[in-house]
């Protein structure tokens, strides 16, 4: 147990305790003070702050769902005001949560990223905190490592910025006004759309009623629907760390068929809900939809829009990159049929996200890129929080990768779908080549940009959309080309390898596709995108636009 004499020499204290107990010690601040505390039982944890610990540690006693705890830790400094500690509570709640050494048993209402005077200062001495921890073992990873992970981002205990605040507490009204409606939000790459989706399905379950003090939707049957395989993996093993949530609320289209009615079914990446065209497994589709009662070609947005009373659709038009996608035009023209039939009102308003929160660039960066790759014109810009470069060599693109993996991991090179998959059938083979140097595709597609071995492989689009990298590295391959006599960006479809990706789809359809897949890829990174050019004219087009290395 620490003791006062510490006091002078850390800037914060952390005393252990039974809990419960008749008594927490005799020192002044335990009941005149702003401290934070952590009751925990070596599974479990609570974070909490008081300026009265002593008096609070009975009245969580007095409270039957904190009686499974047997230990409590204060954390005091001299240094804390109120603001400080409401503020450190935040910031423990989301990092013990996405550490991963606890389950939390917190609510998110609670987290609010606010400022205060001296703020930048506390927040630059939490780290000394958070490392006290570890050497307490309340927690087993560097603040670095759980910024880096995929727990950390779409912690359900995630600060929102203001756009994701207010479409959060416009969809909590809706859903708590029980119109049994599709509710629609549209936002581009990085805007947090993941990340709202799972604070509502959290906040949702320990939503108390304040009136009647009931749990209205504690029973009611919720999920979230991630399509991409990869993605769902991760968050499955996010949810079993977070009390209220569990790994069966995160589901494929496929497996809420198969679980029957829903109250609620959120849809992140509503763009990829399948279509019946260059898919896995017909048969399994084709008996979904006769188990609903619907046609041979009823898509995977019908599913949903047949099996839950209120669906919340995420969707990014933008980032359709194949024919078994959902389309604007076949979202909208579905989505308006519903609402037509449910309550005779054949129109929709779409909620917006608009903030960027991942790339650092922000929309000016977005826009930029989605410009470039479409032929628009655009002046020559430069980033001023943003790493923008383009290489003419391979070999010094490639090294670099490693210089920006040592200095700040989750550096990760990611292409288009240029280059046949060998390595699918034979481990040993190389799939890319370029100037000497060989590559190989993924070598899974679950969770592949944390996986050992992805630093020396390249990502494909169904293993990078939806992650965040510090450094996306992006090789365009000579699927996309450009045309100096006619001025323009065009799709080779000859050297793109996808077969289901272009088996059904028409040319027009496959310049879209091809154009949207780099497109996502170049807006992975959040501090800087470094990008490669296989094919000679399109390089020096893009010279143009993008700064050379």
């Amino acid at each position: 147990m620490a003791n006062k004499e510490s006091v002078k020499e850390n800037l914060y204290v952390i005393t252990d305790h039974i809990f419960p107990s008749d008594s927490y010690g005799s020192d002044d601040y335990l009941g005149n003070w702003p401290m934070l505390y952590i009751l925990e039982n070596g599974n479990k944890v609570y974070i909490g702050e008081s300026t009265n610990v002593a008096e609070r540690m009975k009245q969580h006693y007095n409270n039957h769902e904190k009686r499974e705890f047997n230990q409590v830790h204060f954390i005091y400094s001299d240094k804390f005001n109120q603001s400080v500690t409401f503020d450190y509570e935040s910031k423990l709640i989301q990092f013990v949560s996405a550490d991963g050494k606890y389950i939390i048993t917190n609510k998110n209402d609670g987290i609010a990223n606010k400022n205060y005077y001296g703020k930048p200062d506390y927040d630059d001495t939490f780290e000394a905190l958070w490392n006290q921890l570890i050497s307490y073992d309340l927690a087993k990873h560097t603040l670095e490592q759980i910024k880096n992970s995929e727990f950390y981002k779409y912690s359900p205990f995630k600060e929102l910025n203001k756009d994701q605040k207010k479409l959060a507490d416009d969809i909590i009204t809706e859903i708590r006004e029980g119109k049994n409606l599709p509710i629609v939000v549209e936002g581009r790459p990085g805007t947090g759309k993941t990340i709202v989706a799972v604070y509502l399905m959290k906040y949702l379950r320990d939503y108390e009623d304040e009136k009647t003090h009931e749990y209205p939707f504690r029973e009611k049957k919720m999920g979230i629907i991630i399509p991409q395989t990869s993605l769902r993996a991760t968050l499955k093993s996010l949810f079993k760390k977070i009390e209220g949530l569990a790994a069966r609320d995160v589901i494929g289209a496929s497996e809420a068929v198969r679980n029957g009615q829903w109250d609620i079914l959120f849809v992140d990446e509503a763009q990829k809900l399948q279509v019946r065209r260059s898919i896995v497994g017909y048969q399994a589709y084709d008996n979904n939809n006769k188990k609903l009662g619907l046609p041979s070609d009823a898509t995977e947005l019908d599913w949903i829009l047949k099996i839950s009373n209120t669906p919340v659709f995420f969707f990014d038009p933008d980032q359709l990159s194949g024919p078994s996608g959902t389309t604007i035009e076949v979202f909208e023209d579905k989505v308006k049929h519903e609402m037509g039939r449910r309550k005779r009102i054949a129109a929709y308003m779409a909620h917006f996200l608009r903030m960027q929160m991942r790339v650092q660039g922000g929309e000016e960066y977005i826009n930029y890129v989605n410009d470039i790759l479409h032929d628009v014109d655009v002046q020559r810009q430069t980033f001023a929080n943003y790493d923008f470069k383009i290489f003419d060599s391979f070999d010094d693109f490639n090294k670099e990768l490693y210089k920006k993996e040592k200095s700040l991991e989750l550096c990760r090179m990611l292409a288009g779908y240029a280059w046949e998959w060998k390595t699918k059938n034979d481990p040993d083979a190389y799939d890319i080549e370029i100037e000497g140097i060989s590559k190989r595709w993924n070598h899974c597609l679950s969770n592949w940009i944390n996986s050992d071995g992805a630093i020396d492989e390249v990502g494909c689009i169904h293993t990078s959309a939806g992650y965040d990298l510090n450094y996306a590295f992006v090789i365009l391959g000579k699927d996309i080309k450009y045309d100096e006599e006619n001025h323009r960006i065009f799709v080779d479809k000859s050297c793109y390898f996808d077969k289901r990706g272009k088996q059904s789809a028409t040319d027009e359809e496959l310049d879209i596709y091809i154009r949207n897949i780099y497109y996502i890829l170049m807006t992975r990174g959040i501090r800087g995108t470094y990008i490669y050019v296989c094919d000679e004219k399109l390089r020096e087009h893009f010279m143009k636009y993008v700064e050379r290395f």
